[in-house]
């Protein structure tokens, strides 16, 4: 049952908004039970800084705001998928800079020591080797990419951006659900969504810049260009206008000042790849990879239409990848249960972020730890991507908790399961008023052989409906501005 906004909340913002229309239905915002909520605490009371955000909108109006943000959203182009606009909410999530200054750290630590694992599992297979992380990772996952195995250059970071999904569990903490090393997209919409919110919110409070983050990965992708290259030619791969992302390739083809190229459009020859341009050629020596096409390889090892393509060129060191092929390695499920080891194992540190926990249901006693408490899990295929295939057992339907059972005995070993977070929710445009609505964060971080550097906030994501849980764009969740504000603001 939900507790409503408390009543000395009501009397705040009718004091704050004098003598300003007061914020239709700030009363009857249903708190939900068992979760956190980003801008109220449990007794109703605002937390801050949101209590100035909620004014400001009140005095505008969040009806009118809404479709201020929906038509900047059409006149951008802002869309996920062909034809399909991205939903935008004017209510931008807030993160004070205390607290991303705690978070920030442990961003990088973590790409750092996925990075680590990623080179080690295609050289020399240290962690295997100790027992840290099982072999049957490798040998099982549809991440690893054989053909790539001697084939990346261990000065250069194999996965140029990483996205970590974290989430706010029912106490606060923001824990990593995920980690997207393979080809994270994301980033260019959270820079769009800056552009269509933040202009039309009329409040003191201001977000910290997003950190150049485009020229953080200009310079990170150059990086990772073949040595001996003074001026390499860069370029991004992508399957073009049918791509769900296709909006980020074409901006980021803007920011970066780089050409956006189909597979059609390149062609291989003595060990080097070339782009075509009329009847000119140019040849390409690094890019950056945004095809949904993961393989250069098929399991036998025979190459793809996309391996005979490039594969000529990476084994003759002419050409590099900006998140290189066979980093979905480090995007298996499985993989995720095993970051903290990886941590202390790569880095000698102890981890600045928490995982959700996870169970490896390919080894006995993790099959048996969560075969005993399953109807308490999340049962994820480790192969998955988008939310799609996930079961959260305690609120699943009787046929859908059936169906993840009878996975799990025929073939446990392609399955992890996880412990269930009750995400945290975010007041949402919804009708005339503001409604809870669960989120998640993804931060971008960038590496390259000289460092690391995390754009500031990242990606707020949403679930649409009221209490769903999966906050992915290709399910249908929409998109929040993330402010990350000075302390002197709070």
């Amino acid at each position: 049952m939900g507790v409503r906004v408390s009543a000395a909340y009501r009397a705040a913002m009718a004091t704050t908004l004098k003598p300003a229309r007061p914020l239709r239905g700030a009363g009857e915002y249903p708190l939900e039970a068992g979760n956190f909520d980003e801008a109220f605490a449990a007794t109703g009371a605002p937390r801050r800084p949101y209590a100035e955000l909620l004014g400001a909108l009140a005095r505008q109006g969040l009806q009118p705001l809404r479709e201020r943000v929906r038509s900047n959203v059409a006149a951008a182009g802002l869309r996920f998928g062909p034809g399909r606009e991205i939903p935008v909410d004017p209510v931008p999530r807030l993160i004070g800079a205390g607290e991303w200054e705690r978070l920030e750290p442990g961003l990088l630590q973590r790409a750092r020591a996925l990075n680590a694992f990623v080179a080690d599992a295609y050289g020399e297979q240290r962690i295997f080797e100790a027992g840290a992380v099982p072999r049957r990772l490798l040998e099982t996952s549809e991440g690893f990419e054989p053909a790539m195995r001697g084939l990346l250059d261990p000065e250069v970071p194999p996965a140029t951006v990483a996205g970590l999904d974290l989430v706010r569990d029912e106490g606060g903490e923001l824990r990593v659900l995920e980690d997207n090393l393979r080809m994270p997209s994301g980033a260019a919409y959270a820079m769009a969504v800056r552009e269509v919110v933040e202009a039309e919110i009329e409040t003191p409070l201001r977000p910290q810049p997003l950190d150049d983050y485009a020229g953080h990965l200009r310079a990170a992708i150059l990086a990772a260009a073949p040595p001996g290259r003074e001026e390499p030619v860069a370029a991004i791969l992508s399957d073009g206008p049918e791509n769900g992302a296709w909006y980020e390739h074409e901006r980021f083809g803007r920011e970066l000042e780089l050409p956006v190229f189909t597979p059609d459009q390149l062609e291989p020859s003595r060990g080097r790849l070339f782009a075509r341009r009329g009847r000119d050629r140019q040849q390409i020596d690094v890019i950056y990879r945004r095809l949904d096409e993961d393989r250069v390889c098929e399991r036998d090892g025979t190459p793809t239409a996309l391996g005979q393509l490039l594969l000529p060129a990476l084994r003759s060191g002419r050409l590099r990848c900006a998140n290189a092929f066979g980093t979905g390695l480090a995007d298996d499920k499985l993989a995720h249960a095993y970051v903290e080891a990886m941590i202390e194992f790569y880095l000698g540190e102890k981890p600045l972020l928490r995982s959700v926990p996870s169970y490896d249901l390919s080894e006995e006693s993790g099959r048996a730890a969560a075969m005993a408490r399953l109807d308490e899990l999340v049962i994820k295929p480790r192969d998955g991507f988008g939310g799609h295939g996930v079961t959260i057992m305690p609120r699943a339907t009787e046929p859908q908790r059936q169906r993840a059972l009878g996975l799990l005995r025929r073939r446990p070993e392609h399955f992890i399961a996880q412990e269930t977070v009750e995400i945290s929710s975010h007041p949402t445009v919804v009708g005339a008023g503001l409604a809870p609505r669960r989120i998640d964060l993804r931060p971008f971080v960038v590496s390259r052989p000289d460092g690391e550097a995390a754009m500031t906030g990242g990606l707020t994501r949403y679930a649409r409906g009221a209490g769903e849980m999966v906050v992915n764009s290709s399910q249908g969740g929409g998109c929040k501005d993330t402010w990350v504000v000075a302390e002197d603001q709070l």
